[in-house]
């Protein structure tokens, strides 16, 4: 099965690989995002796609704009692939290249859709506290996320796991739901099954006011934000940004949630019964853990931090470094 492979990100990898990896396909090019100047060196950087593809010395193509770049598409049709395999590519296709290989193109997709359809649906899911999310094999259509379903698997999501965590597991599932899809579409088995559109939610690019923390959200809601938007979820602290990079959120709620490792923080922590405070004002310490904030609801415990210019460190950490104390204000 001849294969052109569309993927830019790290989340793409797994799949890619376990094509190059398989008897049964071919990957006769890669279509990738151009390479972008990254990191404190501004560094012209090819994706993690690319490097992987150039490492299997296929021909690698990098168009600004796929549906526009003639060359592009006059080698697509050349190439006389059965299937284009699509995955978080990070460009629209036409319907021109939509149309081109015989069995037509199959994204993989991070969510159970038509549940978070879009650019950011790891991202999103985590967000609104979802405790199950999985992946979609689809046939691409024009629309965005809406081709009719071929295979899914659900993937169960614990409290305290962040999007590149949960990226990281979707990212060897999907990679294993795509060599079943294709191997069942050259048998000419099962029948693509349409989304019911009534049921679809949009998971949208995330904006630079998502990550801005509001300490009179509830100690859950800031959590999901933090591990949703991971690392990049920012408050103040003396005056200077602060990033916030894990959490737990504290109380009987959600003390049957946290992992075993957890218990063991949780008799270092004070009686949250008899303490309070505002928003964003710290009401205890965890000895060899991190600070307890006060939300808009319950107790949130800061596990990791990132002051700005510096590494990311332990909440226990920053609190030794700084010399925090009860009794001071984040945000």
């Amino acid at each position: 099965m001849k294969i052109v492979f569309f993927g830019t990100p790290d989340f793409a990898v797994p799949t890619l690989e376990k094509l190059l990896n398989h008897p049964d396909f071919e990957v006769v090019a890669v279509v990738t995002q151009p390479d972008k100047r990254r990191g404190r060196g501004n560094k012209l950087t090819p994706s993690p796609v690319k490097a992987v593809a150039t490492s299997a010395n296929l021909p690698v193509w990098q168009p600004q704009r796929v549906k526009k770049n003639a060359e592009t598409l006059t080698k697509l049709q050349e190439s006389d692939a059965d299937a284009f395999v699509v995955v978080a590519y990070g460009q629209i296709l036409s319907p021109k290249i939509l149309n081109m290989p015989k069995l037509g193109c199959i994204n993989v997709h991070g969510s159970i859709l038509p549940k978070y359809r879009g650019a950011a649906p790891i991202q999103w899911c985590l967000y609104n506290g979802e405790t199950e999310t999985g992946i979609t094999t689809m046939l691409m259509d024009a629309g965005m996320d809406t081709g009719a379903m071929l295979l899914t698997a659900t993937t169960p999501i614990g409290l305290l796991d962040n999007a590149e965590d949960l990226a990281k597991k979707l990212a060897v599932t999907g990679a294993d739901l795509l060599v079943e899809t294709l191997l069942k579409l050259k048998r000419q088995e099962g029948e693509p099954i349409p989304q019911d559109n009534s049921e679809e939610t949009y998971a949208p690019m995330i904006a630079k006011e998502d990550y801005h923390l509001d300490w009179s959200k509830s100690a859950i809601q800031l959590h999901n934000q933090i591990r949703g938007f991971y690392p990049d979820c920012v408050t103040t602290f003396r005056d200077r940004p602060l990033k916030i990079t894990a959490t737990a959120p504290l109380g009987s709620t959600h003390k049957y949630e946290l992992p075993p490792e957890m218990s063991a923080i949780q008799k270092k922590l004070p009686d949250l019964s008899v303490i309070s405070g505002n928003p964003g004002e710290v009401v205890g310490i965890a000895k060899g853990v991190g600070a307890i904030v006060q939300t808009g609801d319950g107790f949130l415990l800061l596990r990791e931090v990132q002051p700005s210019g510096k590494r990311p460190q332990s909440g226990w950490d920053f609190i030794n470094g700084m010399r925090l104390v009860v009794g001071e204000v984040f945000g």
